[in-house]
């Protein structure tokens, strides 16, 4: 039996505007398996969250499919009717939002925010509902359960509320958890408290995880594969330990010259020059080529194809031609 939960394949999302139509997502292609996690990585704007709400089915309302699958066991999301749709989200995948205080009802109490995806998709009373409410904060860590049922998202901390988003996603032991950002603006004790739950409750349940992130730290906890993200378009992909050890693509290789070493004092951090472009920008080529240090006349006017390196690991850039062809001249004159 496949391990396969979800193949995204060829995916471009747009969004209507008055300016015209905006490309945010631009033919990206991936996958997830049971107990794996995979982070989505790369700049805030190059489309991480946008293929998030496209798999989720939350894109805003100016916001469209144009092109490409999303299977998710065996069933193409993007067919599906909203009811549909509606039956999958927060049953068989969910999502942790990136902000818990917008994300969370603040007239709504705990208590109420926890059991309506109870009694929703698994159809029992509000008094069953209350126990599993009550057991879910257990799990997740929450002190006296009884009482944050009665309290109000402003009444917790930052953290309890992340928590309780954790708690609301895996209240029906879905499938597939989406992690949008978790630990952005906690500080680095409940960070690392938060990552250790998804953990262990991805290992419990067996689940799948797409975790959202610019934090290449975080990656390096808890990845099983890595898609590095440009301006809509992945880049490069591979298993964690390909993109740290072996990174090929100039963009990742950037990334990772910006995470300090704190082992090594003569570590020095290194910007990448320029910013990501707007939606609207037109750049023919590579769409890194304004940013590359190694940009050839060919990157500015040709996108590049993707190349198989070994096993999972892709990166899509020209400068791999010009290694293969190296590789190729040394092979033969040996």
């Amino acid at each position: 039996m496949s391990n396969n939960l979800l193949s995204v394949t060829n995916l471009n999302t747009a969004f209507r505007t008055a300016e015209g139509e905006l490309s945010a997502v631009r033919g990206i292609s991936f996958s997830v398996d049971k107990g794996e996690t995979l982070c989505i990585v790369g700049e805030s704007g190059c489309g991480k969250s946008i293929t998030s709400l496209s798999i989720m089915g939350l894109l805003p309302s100016n916001g469209i499919i144009k092109e490409g699958s999303i299977e998710f066991r065996d069933r193409d999301l993007t067919k599906l009717s909203k009811e549909e749709l509606r039956k999958v989200r927060g049953k068989e995948i969910s999502m942790i939002f990136q902000e818990p205080m917008t994300a969370l009802n603040p007239v709504l109490t705990i208590g109420y925010q926890l059991r309506e995806p109870l009694m929703l998709h698994q159809k029992i009373s509000k008094r069953e509902a209350t126990v599993k409410g009550i057991d879910l904060l257990k799990q997740v860590g929450i002190p006296y359960p009884e009482k944050r049922m009665n309290q109000y998202p402003h009444e917790l901390s930052g953290g309890m509320r992340q928590r309780v988003m954790i708690a609301i996603a895996l209240a029906c032991h879905p499938q597939l958890l989406i992690a949008d950002e978790p630990t952005t603006a906690l500080d680095v004790t409940i960070q690392a408290q938060i990552l250790d739950l998804i953990q262990n409750l991805k290992d419990q349940f067996n689940m799948g995880v797409i975790m959202v992130t610019h934090d290449m730290g975080v990656v390096a906890e808890v990845a099983d594969k890595v898609m590095v993200m440009y301006a809509g378009e992945k880049v490069e992909e591979g298993d964690v330990e390909s993109i740290f050890n072996n990174p090929q693509h100039p963009y990742t290789q950037g990334l990772l010259r910006s995470v300090p070493d704190v082992d090594d004092p003569s570590f020095e951090l290194e910007a990448i020059p320029g910013s990501l472009p707007n939606l609207n920008e037109q750049i023919d080529g590579c769409r890194f080529h304004p940013r590359c240090p190694f940009a050839t006349d060919r990157c500015k006017v040709e996108s590049p194809q993707e190349y198989e390196l070994h096993g999972t690991h892709r990166v899509k850039c020209w400068l791999q031609e010009v290694k293969h062809d190296a590789n190729t001249r040394e092979t033969v004159t040996t």
